[in-house]
């Protein structure tokens, strides 16, 4: 299912794979004030859905750059998913997992799914 963002400066797609009770999330483009509102209903929609994922997986690989909005939308969709008891990873590379990693604020982050390379 993709999806562009619903406002018209953003510049996002965001698609979700379902893997039996996994999902993985795939984002392109870019994370900032305008986009991460998309972003954030998406991440809601599959943290609360019935039933529960295991694991929730969001792809940052396509992502060109990310704002401090962006990261706080991670950031929350990280402490829903801890108090959910689902397992939040975060795969990609480039210049986003460098800013994160650069912040401290990769750590916080699954990045490793079932020891497959991130992508």
């Amino acid at each position: 299912m993709k999806r562009r963002g619903g406002t018209p400066t953003s510049d996002i797609e965001i698609s979700v794979d379902r893997n039996g009770a996994d999902a993985i999330v795939h984002v392109k483009g870019r994370i900032d004030v305008d986009s991460s509102p998309d972003l954030r209903d998406r991440l809601q929609a599959i943290l609360s859905s019935d039933p529960l994922p295991h694991a929730v997986t969001v792809s940052v690989a396509s992502v060109t750059s990310i704002e401090a909005s962006g990261i706080a939308t991670l950031i929350e969709a990280l402490k829903v998913a801890r108090h959910r008891k689902i397992r939040f990873y975060l795969q990609g590379h480039g210049s986003v997992f460098q800013l994160l990693e650069s912040a401290g604020l990769l750590a916080l982050f699954d990045t490793n799914p079932r020891g497959k390379e991130a992508s």
